[in-house]
């Protein structure tokens, strides 16, 4: 078994599904056999959230409510899909030092609050093969 730095990535923590109607994603979810979800609202980023416990991780459905940006921009392109996929780990900012100093394009150089109250940061797809991706710092 390979032993991850403290640094690292712990754990796939949660992959991101963006939905033009988030109630009715929610009532797709729930037919599939998820268990009520824990909604909640980032204002200043425009988005509603739908998170699902998965047991080893979560599956959140994030859908816009405003009527421009980035994530309408998103679904107007590509679609309802998989939009991020985002990874646990020990120490945000030092995870994202790390990934700056080794060349790694960098959405956020900062953690920001988001949904939970969680710390993340976005690595931006280019330095992913496409998939943007996401690092989470669960406040202890």
């Amino acid at each position: 078994m390979t032993v991850m730095p403290d640094f690292g990535y712990l754990r796939l923590h949660h992959v991101g599904i963006i939905v033009h109607d988030l109630d009715t994603a929610v009532k797709q979810y729930e037919r599939l056999g998820f268990s009520e979800p824990n909604r909640s609202r980032i204002e200043d980023q425009g988005v509603e959230l739908a998170t699902f416990d998965s047991g080893n991780g979560y599956v959140e459905l994030v859908s816009p409510f405003v009527e421009e940006g980035g994530l309408v921009r998103y679904l107007e392109s590509r679609g309802e899909s998989v939009h991020h996929v985002a990874y646990q780990v020990l120490d945000i900012r030092k995870e994202l030092a790390r990934l700056k100093n080794s060349g790694v394009d960098l959405i956020d150089e900062e953690p920001r609050r988001g949904a939970h109250d969680w710390l993340v940061a976005f690595v931006h797809p280019k330095s992913c093969h496409g998939v943007l991706t996401e690092l989470v710092e669960i406040p202890s």
